[in-house]
């Protein structure tokens, strides 16, 4: 939706309330009019059924104002004196349209001083749920999100089974465009296969104040620009869906060119503006290598790859008696690999030639040499040609909204001919530190700014499931921040001690008090 039409259905919304609440207004001794002003009419509304004025705040907050309607629903037609479960049951499943009869037929007796307390157990378990679920709401969408990664395009800094804890509101909470969804799910609801959101309305992209901008080498998780898979775990041959931006799929990469950007790779190694990227320490970027053995020394492999720090076996593959393949290796891991008995030569993997699965998929490049292109930055201007439109066509017509149609060598953009174009927002160029086992931009090219989602900065749990026993927890990267100087240090210590000094404190100021009493 654009914002006038988003306009649109808020007034619409508006005169909905106004048509079906103005004798409430009067019969609670305010003006029938009160009911008609947007925003104001909402916080008249908490007076008159006694609630903080705050609650308004939570009505127009995506989401979670999901949570509040039926509150508010409930909590009106209490206030006129229906409170008994069928009254509830109506006011929810109608959507609110109870009101409407409640407002024309009945006898409207207002009770200002109505008992606000829940009166028994269960309405009490509710009330604390819904609130429970709020909260929750709250941080989850504009806060933190838990994330797990389930792939190893970054092994060694991320790894399959860590458990993150992901900030919005470092690169800023982007406001959700999908409005009508289950809260803290993303885009199917748990065990049963269906999506769990309604594709309209949509709001426009808006994104709160950051605390930092993206830079390069960080570490981001975004909403996978070119997710168009099969239906929700239905069978491959099913048309695929197209999904609204916050529903995409999330990925998780890190971030090697920013807007602005001039970037190229060079037999693997990534240059920003025609400089080798220096990645952090904690970056370990993982390559393909082929090792010859003299086909006479016997090789302990378990041994070997744990040496290695091999953690995927299916990290390596035998094709020749004399010759193993590793697909993820580490430059340290491959040249310790060189002092190994046996091993004659080692040699980094390099693809030759053109596919035509790289972007712009023109088979002009391949996932080791690449380049140069241009990453855009909202405002800037790049000109038009054949040669070009590859690189921009998708950003054009699909990230930023516009009609491109061509006419010989001509360009029309919404109805104009035009040899440029004005990028409207930023654009970044993802990758995984493991680069021959990661789908990232080389493939499908620039992540939007409004497809960013967080930035992981705490790994809180992680599982190797080939692990045994309690090894099954990785307890070196348990409370192990992402970001940092140096190697991951684990703060888990930390955290029990702050942990057993709360319960000591705790046991000793309960029996203090009992002592008073």
């Amino acid at each position: 939706m654009t914002l006038y039409s988003w306009f649109v259905f808020f007034l619409a919304v508006q005169i909905i309330h106004f048509i079906g609440t103005w004798k409430l207004y009067q019969a609670a001794g305010r003006k029938s009019w009160e009911a008609a002003i947007p925003v104001y009419n909402s916080i008249v509304l908490m007076k008159i059924i006694s609630r903080p004025t705050w609650w308004t705040l939570l009505l127009f907050i995506p989401i979670i104002n999901l949570i509040m309607f039926p509150v508010v629903w409930v909590e009106t037609l209490r206030t006129f004196g229906k409170k008994s479960t069928l009254d509830t049951i109506l006011g929810i499943f109608t959507l609110g349209f109870y009101i409407y009869y409640v407002n024309y037929t009945q006898k409207l007796e207002y009770n200002a001083d109505r008992k606000l307390t829940p009166e028994n157990k269960t309405a009490d378990t509710v009330s604390s749920l819904l609130f429970a679920i709020i909260v929750a709401t709250l941080v989850h969408t504009y806060v933190i999100q838990p994330y797990t990664i389930p792939t190893s395009s970054l092994e060694k800094s991320l790894l399959i089974g860590d458990f993150l804890f992901v900030s919005k509101v470092n690169y800023g909470p982007r406001v959700p465009m999908t409005t009508v969804a289950l809260p803290m799910v993303h885009d199917s609801i748990p065990l049963t296969k269906r999506k769990s959101y309604l594709s309209w309305p949509q709001l426009p992209y808006f994104r709160l104040p950051a605390f930092e901008q993206i830079k390069r080498n960080d570490i981001v998780v975004f909403n996978w620009p070119v997710d168009t898979v099969h239906y929700f775990y239905e069978p491959k041959g099913r048309p695929g869906v197209i999904k609204p931006i916050d529903k995409k799929s999330n990925y998780v990469k890190r971030c090697v060119g920013i807007p602005g950007d001039s970037l190229s790779i060079k037999d693997g190694f990534v240059f920003i503006n025609g400089k080798k990227l220096i990645l952090p320490e904690r970056a370990k970027p993982q390559y393909s290598y082929s090792v010859a053995l003299d086909g006479k020394t016997s090789i302990d492999f378990e041994s070997l790859f744990k040496e290695l720090d091999i953690t995927d076996p299916a990290g390596f593959r035998t094709e020749k008696r004399d010759t193993l393949y590793f697909r993820a290796l580490t430059e340290a891991s491959a040249e310790r690999l060189k002092n190994t008995p046996g091993v004659t030569a080692v040699k980094r993997e390099i693809d030759k030639g053109n596919d035509n699965a790289i972007f712009p998929h023109i088979n002009k490049w391949n996932q080791d040499n690449f380049g140069p292109i241009y990453i855009p930055e909202a405002g800037k201007t790049v000109a038009l040609t054949n040669t070009s439109l590859p690189f921009y066509k998708e950003i054009i017509t699909n990230y930023e909204g516009n009609t491109l149609e061509l006419s010989g060598s001509k360009f029309i953009i919404n109805g104009k001919e035009t040899n440029t174009y004005t990028f409207k927002q930023n654009y970044y160029w993802m990758m995984g530190d493991n680069r021959h086992n990661s789908e990232d931009s080389r493939y499908w090219g620039y992540v939007p700014e409004n497809h960013i989602v967080g930035k992981p900065v705490f790994i809180w749990m992680s599982w190797d499931t080939n692990g045994k026993g309690i090894n099954k927890i990785r307890w070196s990267r348990v409370f192990t921040t992402v970001d940092g100087e140096g190697q991951p240090q684990s703060y888990f210590k930390y955290f029990l001690i702050i942990l057993a000094l709360y319960f000591v404190g705790e046991f000793f100021w309960r029996k203090r008090k009992q002592n008073k009493a």
